[in-house]
């Protein structure tokens, strides 16, 4: 028995050398001391082969064995957490020399900027706000707006149907008929927003942010709108632009513009950016179709409006230089640092 006692010993010593963590001591520990399956836990089981006049020696080597053992473990254990206690520190270490830690400010996304800078301009012009609902039915965002049931715009392939009622909104125009049925002339409001198109090339996205404007009141004209747009266009994009209005057809609008700004970049004398013709073409936009205004109870013999509607990312990627709209929506912050208005 004693020969066996010295083996364990000798067995514990050698696994001990090549600890390196109190992890490694803690299952050591238990292959030998844990009492249902540990080495010299199990010795006490041998017991009862024991001659009874030898057992009580035995017990007594056990008893030692197992004192002895405890002992070496415990002492391995306070050394090598201490090892352990001065790596953490030394990895934790701080070292008061050295430079700060700076912290970057952020900014403002160049899609949100731009959105708060048109809101800025009409606001001071007397616009009130109203958010447009991503999704509506068929005919705040069709048939009240005098879209025809075999208009393109309704088809499948350009329009997100989650129902035959229901649908992604393709325009901010549907908030204009929800505030004309919900509010009496004088209107003039802004109806900015997401809405969704199946299209997908460098300059559109199947999502894209809009912005709407209406006015109604008696007397509105033509007039009004260019005046209106002019101080935005200077507002946006420099003293000195200004826009030009093109015959054009939309549905809820009659008549209707395409409304181009004066090229920015070259002042109008012809550029890459103007493709030579020191226009852009910027939006759209028209006087308020008087059935559209009788579609939402108001009278178009005593009141009329005008309507254009902006292309949030398309604005931005003019002002900012950016030749695919993808810029805008990867989260590129090498992008993104170089367009900061705050």
């Amino acid at each position: 028995m004693n020969e066996k006692f010295e083996s364990i010993k000798n067995e514990i010593l050698n696994g001990i050398e090549d600890l390196q963590s109190s992890k490694a001591v803690y299952e050591l520990k238990k292959h030998f001391l844990d009492s249902k399956s540990g080495k010299i836990g199990l010795l006490m089981k041998e017991m009862k082969n024991i001659a009874p006049e030898e057992r009580a020696g035995f017990g007594k080597g056990v008893n030692d064995l197992k004192e002895w053992a405890l002992q070496r473990f415990a002492e391995l254990d306070e050394k090598i957490k201490a090892k352990e206690l001065q790596m953490r520190y030394e990895q934790e270490k701080i070292d008061v020399t050295e430079p700060a830690i700076t912290v970057k400010n952020g900014n403002l996304h160049p899609i949100t900027q731009m959105r708060n800078e048109i809101i800025d301009v009409f606001a001071g012009m007397g616009f009130e706000v109203m958010e447009n609902k991503e999704i509506e039915n068929d005919y705040y965002n069709f048939t009240a707006l005098n879209t025809p049931k075999d208009h393109p715009a309704r088809d499948m392939q350009d329009t997100f149907y989650l129902s035959p009622e229901f649908l992604l909104a393709t325009q901010t125009s549907a908030a204009q008929i929800h505030t004309m049925e919900a509010k009496k002339p004088p209107i003039k409001i802004l109806c900015p927003g997401k809405v969704f198109r199946s299209d997908d090339d460098a300059t559109h996205s199947p999502m894209f942010h809009q912005m709407e404007g209406l006015v109604v009141d008696k007397k509105i004209t033509l007039c009004d709108l260019k005046g209106m747009l002019d101080v935005f266009v200077q507002k946006i994009y420099g003293e000195g632009t200004t826009t030009r209005l093109r015959p054009s057809y939309f549905p809820f609008t009659e008549p209707s513009v395409e409304v181009d700004v004066s090229c920015f970049e070259c002042g109008g004398k012809g550029c890459k950016l103007c493709k030579g013709t020191g226009w852009i073409e910027i939006l759209g936009a028209g006087i308020v179709n008087r059935k559209v205004l009788s579609n939402c109870g108001i009278d178009p013999d005593e009141y009329s409006g005008l309507a254009f509607g902006i292309g949030i990312e398309r604005a931005t990627m003019l002002k900012y230089g950016i030749n695919n709209i993808k810029l805008l929506f990867e989260s590129d912050l090498r992008v993104l640092d170089q367009i900061d208005n705050n």
